[in-house]
Parts: structure tokens; sequence; C-alpha cells
């Protein structure tokens, strides 16, 4: 996909072209470094000499010095200005990710080769899926009958926020059918390999459906007999419940390891 970005940055002085100087006039060598922009320095120790090279003062390291500025750009050669960039974004990016536009950035001093333009990527979260690395969770609710004895249901893909109109034609999947068994537990985890967020080199993740099921809060007397009679028929009218352990955190089952040695 591509957005479109207004940056404020430094542009090349359209009146002086870059070189600083007003129309009519031009830079002269600096007599200082001799248009060189750098100048010798020596320095004396226990070692002899050292001699350096640093950045002339006077030219501020240009080479040139300017008698007759550019009053557009007070001699700097460039100017701020603010303009429209248009952005690919590749797909699979994540909150973090930059994206470089190369020689988008600003010009340099005394019209200078411009730099590059780093876009920094905020994803805004989504209304249905939660993105963890490359795969996607999505929990879907279904009424108790609907687990007790299956169903199928029609399930949105991610595609489907940047798919057309439904009346233009397109190859993208903006939906896919989920069977739901009979018998599927609340907490119960559908894996579907290859739905998830596109890599940025290459496959793709997972989406992870997790089943959440409803129990009815409120009953009519129809639906409440209706309940009671299937209670009967299994047996369920006085459940004893099936306690188990609960899960152990890592330092339990850290414990565990030690004490078994």
């Amino acid at each position: 996909m591509t957005r479109e970005l207004k940056v404020d940055t430094a542009v090349l002085c359209t009146t002086c072209h870059g070189d600083g100087a007003a129309p009519g006039s031009h830079p002269v060598p600096c007599e200082t470094c001799r248009g060189q922009g750098e100048v010798a320095h020596v320095q004396r120790s226990f070692l002899g000499e050292v001699r350096t090279l640093r950045p002339c003062a006077a030219c501020r390291g240009f080479g040139s010095i300017v008698p007759d500025p550019c009053r557009e750009c007070a001699g700097d050669g460039r100017v701020r200005s603010r303009r429209s960039l248009t952005v690919k974004i590749p797909a699979g990016v994540d909150t973090g990710t930059r994206v470089q536009l190369t020689e988008q950035g600003e010009v340099g001093p005394g019209g200078g080769p411009a730099g590059d333009l780093y876009v920094e990527i905020h994803v805004a979260p989504h209304e249905t899926f939660v993105r963890q690395g490359n795969d996607l969770h999505c929990t879907v609710s279904i009424p108790m009958t609907a687990a007790a004895l299956g169903t199928t249901l029609t399930m949105p893909t991610l595609e489907a926020d940047v798919a057309p109109e439904a009346e233009v034609e397109t190859e993208l999947e903006t939906e896919f059918e989920l069977d739901i068994r009979p018998g599927t537990q609340s907490g119960t985890e559908t894996v579907l390999r290859g739905r998830g967020v596109p890599g940025l080199r290459g496959g793709r993740g997972d989406l992870i459906v997790t089943v959440a099921v409803d129990t009815p809060t409120k009953l009519d007397p129809r639906q409440e007999e209706l309940l009671r009679e299937l209670a009967a028929i299994r047996g369920e009218e006085q459940p004893l419940g099936q306690v188990r352990a609960g899960t152990k955190s890592v330092f339990g089952r850290l414990r565990d390891a030690f004490n078994a040695h």
C-alpha cells in the first residue's frame, strides 16, 4: 500500500541554485585555505611534530566565501519547504519498522547532496485480530448448542480491510469457512496455516482462532425444561465435577525439576 506524507525539509534554493550567492555574483576562493577547505596545524610533542588537517574556520570547510549572500537563503544555499511524498509501505511491516527513502532527506549546506528520509511505521490496533510476530490471533464466540452439535462459521480475512467494494471483482480472499467440530470446548484453538501476516522476507504467519462458548444466563421456562430433560438423559442432574491441578508457573516447574534430582 502507499501513503501520502507531508514533510518539512531543507530544499535547494531556487534563487541561487545552491551556491549561496546573490544573483549577479558568485562565490570566490577562500584566501585562508586557498580554496582547499582545510588548513594544516602543526603541533610539537616529545615524539616530534604532529601535522593535522582541520576545516577552515574562514570558509567553514567549503573552500569558498560568498561576498554577497543570497537574500532568499542567507547564503546557506537551501530553504525550508513543505512537500508531499508518496511512501510505499511493504507488506509485513510492524510498529518500529523504518522505511528508507533514498535522497528524500534534507539538502546539504551549499547545495550539497540530499540525505535519506527514514519513515518509522506505527501500526494501529485491529478491531478483530491481535498480532504476535507474523501470527494473528482472534476469538470467536459461539452458543452452547453450536459447540455441542458443531457448525460452520464464515470468518473474515485480513485482506477484507483492503478489498474493493463488493461490485468490483477482486482476487483477494475476503472470507473463509471455519468448521467447528461437535463437542468443541471453550478455549479450543484452531491453527490455520498461512493465514497470518506476510513476512518481510517471504512466507506468512498463521491465524490462531480461539473458541469461546457462551453459556446462556437467562432461560425461559421451555428452555429450562429442555435443558433439565437433557441433563436427566445424560445423568448430569447432580454432577460431581472434575477437580484438576492448576497450571504451574515457570518457577514451580523449575522447582519440581530441581527437587526430582
